[in-house]
């Protein structure tokens, strides 16, 4: 029966590593081998880790200290020491260091899989627990992020929420900008696999000599430059979620690699011969039209049925312009947050630039622009010169000095808000006395 408890097991002895190793794969376990201490941080580092088995009589150090720097990295890893003494004072010193138990040499196979047994039950009660946690904690952190207000994205939350529950490959659509990742992010914390990593790859941003070598590693001297093992995405993310941003920009040969891997569930890292496996859910997002890069001949039409289970598309911001006052105070906090400037809101005339403007570069430009107005103001509230844009003057309508005082009238009413009523303040603003503001508050019927 294959399970999906990973152990680490680290012995200095070849022959009694592969015994073992041989004996726990046997029995359906995930193995990852060390023969020194050193070898297991670097796969704890790498993969997540159920439970250790450690050798307590190691050259350099020994199974007890490997043991403490290990629960460094990892507070809930399981553990099992192996030792040739079974005393006492042996016990009390493998608990102190954290090892739920330990077994003596010669080592009763029948016992060490009673033990790993034990451990694998309580590791999966502690997991699920872990998961649930997880799950409600990133579900409000995640959707504290999602800011909304529109019907349509509302509609594209309740379907994340749907299909989260489900292990089916989904594919985000959607202009650069739009939000794909979070929304892959979101469907990541609501689902069974909360509690296993979340591993992002961007395909568009690298060469296409590498693409193949990250998503699926290589082995040492696989390549000029490979000068050791590297674990690719798809093995770091075993249990987990891959995330694979533009995913349109692979080319043909690893499309095809990938279109095996979603198949079987198997692949090779470059330069090797060993078949791995793992269980990962795909995600994957793209800013093409994928049924139009079909028909190009660019991209393969098998592999889009496969990650094409279910399809969410993100609407473009100025398809959704309700979304955008939220959206917009959202980034006032947190860039307020980060900068220690005094900004408390954005005023009226500014919010309504925003809502108005189309937003090509989508959230991520507003994020720009209100992360720029930030750092710009100088007052309490952002106003239209702190945006990096300047809106067309409306068509001209009455004569000349109707037009001008209208526009006067704007810019009285704009600088008084700006100074939250201060008189004196708007006065200097606007480049005149206070006497002549009155007059003009008082032409103009302004308060």
């Amino acid at each position: 029966m294959k399970h999906t408890t990973r152990i680490l097991l680290v012995e200095d002895q070849h022959l009694q590593r592969e015994m073992l190793r041989d004996l726990l794969e046997k029995e359906g376990y995930r193995v990852v081998e060390a023969q020194s201490g050193t070898q297991a941080l670097n796969a704890i580092r790498q993969y997540e880790i159920d439970l250790a088995v450690l050798d307590y009589k190691m050259p350099g150090q020994n199974g007890l200290e490997v043991l403490t720097q290990l629960k460094a990295l990892q507070p809930d890893l399981q553990a099992i020491m192996v030792t040739a003494y079974g005393t006492i004072e042996t016990a009390v010193e493998v608990m102190k260091a954290g090892a739920m138990d330990y077994i003596t040499k010669p080592i009763d196979l029948d016992q060490l899989l009673l033990l790993i047994g034990k451990a694998a039950s309580h590791r999966a009660v502690i997991r699920e627990n872990s998961i649930l946690r997880r799950q409600l904690r990133d579900k409000q952190v995640t959707q504290k992020e999602i800011i909304f207000k529109s019907e349509k994205m509302q509609e594209l939350i309740r379907l994340a929420h749907k299909i989260a529950a489900s292990d089916a490959s989904v594919l985000i659509q959607g202009e650069t900008g739009t939000g794909k990742e979070l929304l892959a992010r979101l469907i990541h914390t609501l689902s069974s696999r909360a509690d296993h990593p979340l591993i992002t790859v961007n395909c568009s941003a690298l060469p296409e000599s590498l693409v193949e070598s990250e998503l699926f590693g290589h082995e040492k001297g696989a390549f000029t430059g490979a000068h050791k093992r590297h674990i690719g995405r798809f093995e770091l993310a075993d249990n987990g979620t891959l995330f694979m941003d533009e995913l349109g920009e692979l080319s043909g040969a690893v499309q095809t690699k990938l279109l095996r891997f979603l198949q079987e569930k198997e692949f090779q890292r470059v330069g090797g011969d060993r078949t791995l496996t793992s269980d990962v859910r795909i995600v994957s997002a793209t800013n093409r039209n994928l049924k139009e890069e079909i028909k190009k001949g660019v991209f393969r039409e098998d592999l889009f049925f496969r990650i094409n289970v279910v399809t969410l598309e993100i609407p473009p911001l100025r398809d959704r312009k309700d979304d955008i006052p939220a959206l917009a105070e959202f980034f006032v906090n947190r860039f307020v947050r980060r900068t220690g400037k005094e900004v408390l809101r954005i005023s009226s005339e500014a919010m309504g630039c925003l809502v108005r403007y189309d937003f090509p570069g989508n959230v991520r430009e507003l994020e720009n622009i209100i992360e720029r107005a930030v750092v710009l103001c100088h007052g309490w509230m952002i106003g239209t010169s702190d945006l990096p844009f300047k809106e067309p003057l409306p068509p001209s309508k009455g004569s000349l000095k109707e037009n001008l005082e209208e526009l006067e009238s704007r810019m009285v009413a704009r600088a008084l808000k700006s100074c939250g009523g201060h008189q004196t303040n708007a006065a200097l603003q606007l480049g005149i006395s206070e006497r002549m503001l009155r007059y003009k508050l008082k032409k103009y019927g302004l308060k």
